[in-house]
Parts: C-alpha cells; structure tokens; sequence
C-alpha cells in the first residue's frame, strides 16, 4: 500500500496523506479525495512508504482522474518555489497553475469545440456582394481559409458580424478537437518582414546566440522602436528549431491586431489565453501546447503556467505594467515568475519595454540581466517633444487651458488626431453643496462619490456603490449643487460642443464594457472615425495610432505628492508611454503636460532628459532612502469591521518579528485608503536588505500568526515584493 501526499485548494500549508490500494499513479495526476463532508480534487504531489498518521486514520483515494501526469516536473518546481518564496499554501497555488476545467475534475482529454465553417452557400458566394459589410466579408474571407471557434470568431470580427453571416446562411457550426495530422513546423510560411536597422539587428542576434540556454535580456527600447519586430525575428529562429514561444502581454494589450500579426508572419495557429474564453477553450490551449501542437502561445498573466513539451523562448512584453501582480489569493509576480521558469526550462528570457521597472533596470545595470538598447524609432517616425504647459492662474474649460485648446485646434485642421488624457471617468470626482460645502461620501469608504451625469447617479469607485443624483443637499437642503473638478464624461461633453465638425471617443472602463467593444473603438480610431480620443490609463497601454499628433495630459500633479514611492515611477512610465502614442508614423508630434508646478525636477528631468536619465537618478534615490530594488519587503494587510482589532492583530504579529536577525518592522499604521467596503484597513511593513534574512524570517513566524487568535476575526494577508500600498 503506497501513501499519496495530496496538495488538496485549503487554506492550509501541509499536504495530506491518503492511503491507495494496488498501483499508485505518477506525481502530478489528479485524484478525487474525501475531506470532511466534501470531496475535493487533488494532485499527487509526493509519494511514501509511510505516513505520520496511524493506518486505520487513513482515508483512501476515492479516484484517479488521470493516467499521465497534467503537471511537469518544470510546473511542479515552479509551485513549490512559489509556495515557498509566497508563503502561500501549496495547495491553493496547485490550483493557480491549473486550467479552472481540471481544477473541477474534468477529462484532461481533447474535446471537440464548436466553431463556425463555411455552409455550401458560404463556399459559393461572390465576397464583393458584402462590400457594404466590411466585417462580414472579412470574415468570410477569413473561414475560406481556416475554420475559427466561436469565441475567437466574436473576438476578432465581432458577434454582429457572426450574426450576419449566420442570418444570410452563409456559415454553419461544426464540432471540431484539436489534431496532430500535421506538425505546425511544417505549416510555417514566413510572411515579408522589414529590414531590421543596426540596433535590431544587435538585439536579435543576441537573443539568437543564446537559445538553448538561459540568458535574461532588457530590451528596453523607446516607443515605436520597433521591439516586436525583434520579438518576430527572433521567434523565427525558435520556431525553426521546432520550438515553442510563449509570450506575456498585459490584459489590455492582448488585441486581435497583435495576434494577427503573429499569425500572418508565420502562417500558422497561434493560441491565445485570455479571461474572454470559456474554461473548455482555455483548456484546449493548454493541451495543445502541452502536446506540442502549439508553435506560439499568447497570452496575459496566469498563461505563465501553461506547460510546453518544446520550450524555446519566453517573453514578457510591457515588463514594467502592474497587471503582472497579481493583488489578491496568491500575490506572485508574473515577470518573477518567468525568470525562475527560463532558467528551470534553460531557455532566453526577453523583457521587453520602453519604460523599464527600476527593479529590472537596477539587474541589468548590476549586470544580471543583459542590457539591449533600441535608442531610434523605426522608420522615419520621429519622438514626440514633451513640453509643460503653466496653468496657474490660467482659466480652464472643463479642465483645459485656452492655451491647449487652440494647439487642438490646430492639430484638428491639419487632419490629425489629438489624443487628451485624464485618469478620472466619470463627468466629475465630487458632488459638492455651494450653500454649505458639504460633498456627498460614501459611508462604507469614506470618499466622495463620483458623479457620472449620462447615467444619472453617484458612484463609488473603490466599492461600487451608487445611488441616483440628489436634488437637495442632505446637509443644508440646498438645491445648490455643482459637480467639483473634472472627468472623461465632462471632457467629452465639452469637447463636443467646442468642437461640433469634429467626432469624438471616449475610452475608459465605462464604455469599454462588453465583448469586443474596445477592439472595436480601437479600429474605428485607426479608421480616423474619430478625431479627439479621450480617456484613462486603457489609452496607454502600446496601441499603435499613425494620426495621432497630439497628446494632452490635464493633469499631472496628483502623482507628484503621492504617499506612495512608486508613484514617481509609474507617472514617469505614464508620461513616457503616452508620449509614444504621437508621432509614431510620418508626422511628427508633439505632448503637453498641463501643471501647476511646471518646475517640479521630475518633470523637468523627464521631458529634458528622457525616461532613461530620470530610471537612473531614482534608483539613486531608492539607494539613498534604502528602498527596494536596495532592501526587500513583505507587507502584511489587516482588515475588519473595527480598525482596533486590525491594528491589534498586526501589534501582535510586528512583536513576533521586532527581535527578527536583520528585518526591519513599519507599523502598524492606516493603509493609503484607510476605509474601503465598510472594513478599516492597517497595514506592517517588514523590510530587510537581505532577502534571505527577511524569508528566513517569514518562515519561522508564519504559523505562529496563524495561530494567533485575532487571526479567525480580521482577515488578513501577506503580500511578498509588494507593488500597492492603497
């Protein structure tokens, strides 16, 4: 009789033993177990001749899911390093990594998903008959040559279109699985690519002379440079070596467009995983790349996890963007966690950005990482000059200066897109009482409630909230109410009527909900549909706009008296990458950033000497206050219905750790945003120059927070390397 050690999705850090009588399966398959009441599925994670427990205490397996392991030994290693490294339990991390279909038990078997073909109408049909559908007649256009699922179709084309064809009959569904008739090598047609200039062409064979073996790069190259052409040129090389790539890219960045353009340079099926697939589709990818079926993998944060049978390349695009931390459950990094897994896999690692985080700025000037430069934009697109524009004592309409409106003007007349930026939606961030000055809070937060005018109602933005827009003031019943300061909703409204020849859009959270809807917005822009862009941080994230000239930000100075250190940092990155959004084909462009402090040293450092010069003089900073990438912490959160018991619980752990060898304890003090759903939020800093010492630490006082009593009544988390402090 064999003991199966189980890492079964508790909240605790142990496994379990289980007794199975005959064969046991392999480390890494899935079983079904009693526990208590209920019966969970687990992974077999280590295998005994005998348990601590007494024989007739052992429950037995009730079955086994799978013949072969769904887990690697790559993906077992990297679990326990982020159990380890996380402090979280084994368990819960086991069902991080695994696809949600197999964490319910499912068949790790293929199955055929639904996808829409051609019907005979389909086949026969004149695509010039749906010249006045342009969507639909891609489409068609699109399943002559290949049949696509249903959520890829939606994805790419969007429902209407699928709507349409299905309408006039011109498509059917059939059930498809994925297949192994043919290898993806073998299908590999290497679409026209450009010329490569010097600098890329460096980076490229760097990248080259290290495959097969592990090797970290930065490439860190300005907006518009030209890095996924580098990123193409050197998947071009794996893909030869009948090699896997897989590729991480922020939530937002993951677009049809940048698919597409992986599709068409090689001619084959690229998986994509991604939080709009349903669990069958997700799990389809996984096999396939797990089988090997699968040349390139695309895909956001947890897509770090999928298991390929011929790893070759990695690659984490946008390295610096926040997305890559994961804020709740298992808090892991997800760029941390590619590094560890290039190394296990002995493959490159490619970081690429033009904004570097100052951690991995500080391993590639250290030397750790290999330090790739692309300093020129590709082409003959030109970078956009940064400028500040003073706006004390200046008259604004609706948050603009007439100084800015008149440079929109003229952008407008030269037929060019002017992109303005402003990271509030809503029409305005308070309602405020003229009368009495009282503004309406939300009590569960104790923060103003925004005002979103189109939708009639009030809004909290931390916990959702929202009740309709009061007549009267409910202090002094007053009808004198007035929005106070400015969002995306205001902007667009008095864009609009400043500018009635000209369309505009509004990009933020609000209007990009629902399927598709931003992909959408996105090619209507690049269409020139519309002329003045407006929006939060979504405009940011890497979309290519050639007729974009003018870039406005209304206001930069809430960064710039944050509490948090790395505010400095994200605005810098914030200024930079929006400044990549002008200019970045024939006609040149131009960024302004409107200030009451036009003098502040961070932004006279950024638009003078760019995001470079400005990375390097605040790791100086960071080295001179002893802050992380130069010291490392770990922050432990408490929250509950009375800030006493949270401050209480986290006095206690801070007395576990005060006589800890090297670790530093700050705290316990109010989070950024004291109050949030009703819960009073603390938070403990631990901090220490040495990693080991502070890990060292965690690991010998972990469980004995755990047994504190206040443990049960607050809940609390620990959150290693931690990036928001809100």
């Amino acid at each position: 009789m064999a003991i199966l050690r189980i890492a079964l999705p508790v909240p605790k850090r142990q496994l379990f033993d289980y007794r199975i009588d005959g064969e046991s399966p392999a480390i890494g398959c899935r079983v079904i177990v009693p526990f208590g009441p209920r019966t969970l599925v687990g992974i077999i994670w280590e295998i005994a001749e005998q348990s601590q427990w007494p024989e007739d205490k052992l429950k037995a397996v009730t079955q086994v899911l799978d013949d072969k392991p769904v887990f690697s030994a790559t993906l077992i290693h990297l679990c326990q390093w982020l159990a380890s490294y996380y402090k979280h339990p084994i368990g819960d991390v086991v069902q991080t990594a695994l696809p949600v279909a197999l964490r319910k038990g499912a068949a790790n078997q293929a199955k055929a998903i639904d996808h829409w073909c051609l019907s005979e109408a389909g086949q026969t049909i004149d695509s010039s008959e749906l010249s006045r559908a342009p969507k639909q007649q891609a489409l068609l256009a699109q399943l002559r040559r290949d049949s696509l699922t249903k959520s890829t179709a939606n994805q790419d084309f969007g429902p209407a279109a699928v709507k349409g064809l299905l309408t006039k009959g011109l498509i059917e569904v059939i059930a498809k699985s994925h297949t192994t008739d043919e290898p993806w090598v073998s299908k590999i047609i290497i679409g026209e690519k450009p010329q490569a200039n010097v600098q890329q062409a460096l980076a490229i064979s760097s990248i080259e002379a290290k495959l097969g073996e592990f090797a970290c790069f930065l490439l860190e190259g300005i907006t518009g440079s030209g890095k996924t052409e580098v990123y193409l040129q050197a998947i071009e090389s794996v893909l030869l070596r009948g090699q896997q790539v897989l590729i991480l890219v922020p939530e937002i960045g993951l677009t049809p467009q940048t698919v597409s353009r992986f599709k068409q340079r090689f001619g084959i099926e690229v998986g994509v995983l991604h939080s709009a697939l349903n669990d069958t589709e997700r799990l389809q990818v996984w096999q396939q790349s797990a089988l090997g079926q699968l040349g390139i993998i695309i895909g956001t944060r947890s897509a770090i996890f999928t298991p390929m049978l011929k790893p070759g390349l990695l690659i984490v695009d946008e390295e610096h963007d926040a997305s890559y931390k994961q804020q709740d459950g298992l808090r892991y990094h997800a760029r941390d966690l590619a590094v560890m897994r290039a190394h296990k896999e002995q493959i490159p690692l490619v970081l690429g950005t033009a904004t570097p985080a100052l951690e991995t700025l500080n391993n590639a000037l250290s030397g750790k990482y290999q330090h790739l430069h692309l300093p020129v934009r590709a082409g003959n697109a030109v970078v956009a000059k940064q400028q500040v524009f003073d706006i004390r004592q200046q008259p604004l309409e609706f948050g603009l200066a007439k100084g800015m409106l008149e440079r929109t003007a003229l952008h407008l007349k030269q037929g060019s897109q002017v992109m303005l930026f402003i990271n509030r939606r809503g029409y305005a961030p308070a309602l405020l009482c003229h009368s009495c000055g009282h503004v309406e809070q939300c009590h569960s937060c104790n923060k103003p409630f925004t005002l979103h005018k189109s939708l009639y109602k009030l809004q909290c933005h931390h916990c959702a909230a929202a009740k309709g827009i009061p007549k009267r003031c409910a202090n002094c019943q007053s009808s004198e109410l007035g929005s106070q300061g400015v969002g995306t909703e205001q902007l667009e409204q008095g864009l609009a009527e400043y500018f009635p020849n000209y369309k505009s859009v509004r990009i933020d959270s609000d209007t990009t909900r629902g399927k598709n809807k931003l992909d959408t917005m996105l090619n209507q822009i690049n269409n020139n549909e519309f002329q003045l862009l407006i929006g939060t941080q979504i405009l940011s994230k890497g979309h290519h706009f050639p007729n974009v000239t003018l870039v406005i930000i209304l206001d930069v100075d809430g960064a710039l008296f944050s509490a948090d250190y790395r505010a400095a940092e994200h605005l810098a990155q914030l200024i930079t990458q929006l400044a990549g959004r002008a200019g970045r084909a024939e006609k040149p462009g131009e960024m302004w950033l409107q200030t009451h402090d036009p003098a502040h040293p961070l932004l006279q450092d950024l638009i003078n000497n760019g995001y470079g010069h400005f990375a390097r003089y605040a790791l100086l900073e960071r080295q001179h206050a002893n802050l992380p990438p130069y010291s490392f912490q770990a922050l432990f959160k408490a929250q509950a219905l009375s800030a006493r018991d949270a401050h209480e619980f986290l006095q206690q752990v801070a007395d576990h750790f005060i006589g800890a060898e090297g670790v530093m304890c700050l705290g316990p003090i109010p989070a950024l945003m004291e109050k949030r759903q009703g819960q009073y939020r603390m938070q403990l800093l631990l901090q220490s120059n040495q990693r080991g010492l502070l890990q060292q630490a965690l690991n010998q006082y972990i469980s004995s927070v755990e047994a504190l009593p206040l443990a049960t009544k607050v809940r609390w988390s620990l959150d290693v390397d931690p990036q928001d402090f809100s």
